[in-house]
């Protein structure tokens, strides 16, 4: 009867043990997000550093790219893209609403893909 309860126990703690996904505590991305101006990237890459589990955000103005490390197991690519849509910029997965983009300064003002 031991013997049983044991392998038991040993199957459902293996099966456990496989459907738990490892979550990187440094997880690297680059993204695409519209802009236009230093101005721009101050926005940006301070509505990525408001998302708790961002680690390092620098956005490259000529190039549009958004390169983070994250936390997995604090936040996820989503959070930070829709606190960057939040604060009037598209990403490449998530709009900003009109409202939102209507804030910026003009000079922000990227061209908008529909």
């Amino acid at each position: 009867m031991k013997n049983v309860f044991l392998v038991i126990l040993l199957t459902v703690f293996v099966f456990s043990a496989q459907g738990q996904e490892k979550k990187n505590k440094n997880a690297k991305y680059t993204t695409e997000v519209n802009g236009n101006c230093e101005q721009c990237q101050k926005r940006i890459q301070k509505a990525a550093y408001s998302v708790g589990g961002v680690k390092s955000a620098s956005w490259d103005v000529g190039t549009h790219q958004l390169s983070l490390i994250i936390n997995e197991e604090k936040c996820s690519l989503m959070d930070v893209k829709k606190a960057i849509a939040k604060v009037g910029h598209d990403t490449d997965s998530v709009k900003s609403t009109q409202q939102d983009y209507d804030n910026l300064h003009s000079c922000c003002q990227y061209e908008r893909i529909k």
